[in-house]
């Protein structure tokens, strides 16, 4: 078995419980639970109770629960006895005894033909007890009467799939056989849990994981969501440290960053969220979005929760922490950064408060103690009539009075354009902080509102922004003829059909028609074709001076053209960048104020005379040419050289 040498099977007598006899009805009550997957239930399970045998039920051991049977070695009359109470009137029992080896075997009673019955040797199999335990853990039916009824059956219960056949069926067929109904209404199976190359974990293979080592390098909470987020619970698992530490980067990292950099900013102004209520506050854009995506989070979070979707619901709190640290909080940084506490910061400090406070709570049940020391901070602190703990919370209720759809959806496609927008920009080697001149959007999708267009201007750095239906100016295609299709309808007029394709004028129109389902017809050499969107390899190519990126329903092409205006544009914010990594070098606080010195003689220089922006994105009381006594560096911008002195001021 465990050495994977053959076993040895001997035919034994056996006590067995007549399982085929209730087949209907286990089939029926299977029926009745919410497997997940499934497949379990109508497959694994439905398949071995359509084929259900007798279970055998008793086993030649010493230890377990003695059979409940006594025998007649003289008429073989069999005797099964249902209680202390009646076990002590047959044997004439003055006290209780131990109901276990060797103690219950002395006890004998009197059949009805004079012999002496006497205890079966053999004990239960230990399944009998695993599925007893609905009512066995309540001593019922002796006691407990109505906590039983009143928690039975079971809401829900999981273990690993090989329990099919196990744990899951002993509950089935003993609450079968008792109350005719299923012992439990939910059951996630799930897979198990392999090494990193998915093989089972197995001690004589040497390939188990110590679990304190990975609990103890990334924690429970960490270990907790990798497997509520990796996959479905039914699936097998491929477990390492290193995917462990993946799913701790992607949410929980990102998670304490956005907390830790809340609290780094409220310490600096000694922001106390009990002074303040978001009801009061001028709320922006960018607020009342994250608002009516958190409502929508919190709303489908509990819905998934109610249906056992773990996995779903995990995954839209990892996506939810990833755009409101990576676009809610990074887009609206410069708020934190205003020198007064005015109506714009108090919104914003009050909104990401509200975020950070309802996120500990959803995320309690999934990741207990990083949400516990979240709440302890955010809330304990301030609030002394609070619940000691966010397990003591209510789980948030969603206030649908907030959703917008309308702007949520208008936020989902900035986000579309603005990774779109980002690979055009690699596409072209055109650096981040480059300004450009114009960006255009070619899709079918509507705005609701076209002032958001902004965002997706000032994320990809470009001036203008606009959505268009004509892409001619920007590209055209390179059609090639699918060899697939054509090739069997059309044969020997290949070549003159390539040929069209090649030399076409009118490529974007063919596509045109055919992405729309319609058929284009020309004639190729004396024989009418006909081509529809299957017939053909389209690749899209921007022209001269543009780069573009689509996906199925979205094109974004950028202007790569430039200026000397957007050139000096990005200068500046080289500059500025530089300068920024310059005064964490030099080991300033992010409130220090600064002069800057600079030498040099070229364009680098004239920027940063001339543009002011400079200076207030690096908290620059004083611009001197010349040198000083400071952090001092060369800086290497777009190939020129230009040598600056920071100090604090």
């Amino acid at each position: 078995w465990r050495c994977d040498t053959p076993l040895l099977y001997y035919a034994r007598s056996s006590w067995f419980i007549k399982m085929t006899q209730v087949r209907e009805q286990l089939l029926k009550n299977n029926a009745t639970v919410n497997w997940m997957p499934p497949t379990i239930g109508s497959g694994r399970m439905g398949n071995f109770l359509e084929n259900v045998i007798d279970w055998g039920i008793s086993r030649e051991r010493y230890w377990g629960t003695p059979l409940p049977i006594w025998v007649c070695p003289d008429c073989g009359k069999i005797k099964v006895v249902g209680s202390r109470e009646e076990l002590a009137a047959l044997g004439g029992l003055k006290e209780n005894i131990e109901l276990h080896k060797p103690y219950i075997d002395k006890v004998t009673f009197k059949c009805e033909c004079g012999g002496e019955m006497k205890r079966t040797p053999e004990v239960m199999d230990c399944w009998f007890d695993s599925g007893s335990m609905p009512f066995a853990q309540l001593h019922y039916p002796f006691e407990n009467k109505d906590v039983f009824e009143e928690q039975f059956p079971a809401n829900f219960i999981s273990e690993a799939v090989d329990q099919t056949r196990g744990w899951f069926y002993t509950l089935l067929a003993i609450s079968t056989l008792l109350f005719d109904k299923a012992p439990f209404k939910n059951c996630i199976v799930l897979g198990h849990v392999n090494d990193k190359n998915g093989i089972k974990m197995s001690k004589h293979k040497g390939n188990v994981v110590d679990p304190w080592s990975v609990l103890d390098v990334q924690g429970a909470d960490a270990v907790r969501w990798y497997f509520y987020s990796s996959s479905a619970p039914w699936l097998p698992s491929r477990f390492s440290a290193d995917n462990v530490s993946e799913c701790q980067r992607k949410f929980m990292g990102t998670l304490w960053n956005t907390y830790s950099f809340f609290v780094l900013y409220a310490n600096i102004d000694k922001y106390d969220p009990s002074k303040y209520s978001l009801k009061d506050c001028k709320l922006s854009h960018m607020d009342k979005w994250i608002l009516s995506n958190l409502n929508t989070l919190v709303d489908y979070v509990d819905k998934c929760l109610d249906t056992y979707k773990i996995t779903e619901s995990a995954r839209a709190i990892q996506d939810f922490a990833d755009i409101l640290s990576n676009w809610y909080v990074r887009r609206g940084r410069e708020r934190y950064w205003a020198s007064d506490m005015n109506d714009d910061k108090i919104a914003a400090y009050t909104t990401l408060y509200t975020v950070l406070v309802t996120l500990a709570k959803i995320t309690a049940p999934y990741t207990p103690f990083m949400a516990e020391s979240i709440y302890q901070n955010l809330v304990v602190n301030f609030f002394k009539d609070a619940p000691e703990s966010v397990h003591l919370c209510e789980f948030p209720v969603a206030d649908m009075s907030v959703v917008d759809k309308n702007l949520e959806a208008d936020m989902d496609f900035v986000l579309q354009a603005v990774v779109l927008g980002r690979s055009a920009r690699n596409k072209a080697n055109i650096k981040n902080r480059q300004p450009l001149g114009n960006l255009y959007i070619l899709t079918d999708k509507k705005v609701n509102d076209k002032n958001i267009l902004s965002l997706v201007a000032d994320e990809i750095n470009v001036n203008n922004c606009e959505i268009v239906s004509d892409k001619s100016k920007f590209m055209t295609y390179e059609l090639k003829p699918q060899l697939k299709t054509l090739g069997p309808k059309y044969g020997k007029q290949l070549g003159a059909i390539r040929q069209f394709l090649t030399t076409c004028d009118n490529a974007s129109e063919i596509v045109d028609c055919v992405n729309g389902g319609g058929v284009y017809k020309f004639d190729a050499d004396g024989t009418s074709v006909e081509l529809s969107l299957e017939d053909l390899l389209i690749t899209p190519i921007n022209k001269s001076g543009y780069a573009l990126e689509n996906d199925n329903s979205m094109t974004v092409v950028i202007d790569t053209n430039l200026t000397e205006e957007l050139i000096s544009a990005g200068i500046a914010r080289e500059l500025t960048s530089k300068i920024q990594t310059m005064r964490k070098e030099a080991g300033f606080e992010v409130v220090d104020h600064i002069k800057v010195a600079f030498e040099g003689n070229g364009k680098c220089a004239q920027v940063l005379k001339e543009d002011k922006s400079i200076c207030e994105g690096v908290l620059c009381d004083q611009l001197v040419e010349g040198t000083m006594d400071g952090y001092k560096k060369e800086l290497d911008v777009n190939g020129e050289i230009i040598t600056v002195v920071v100090a604090k001021i």
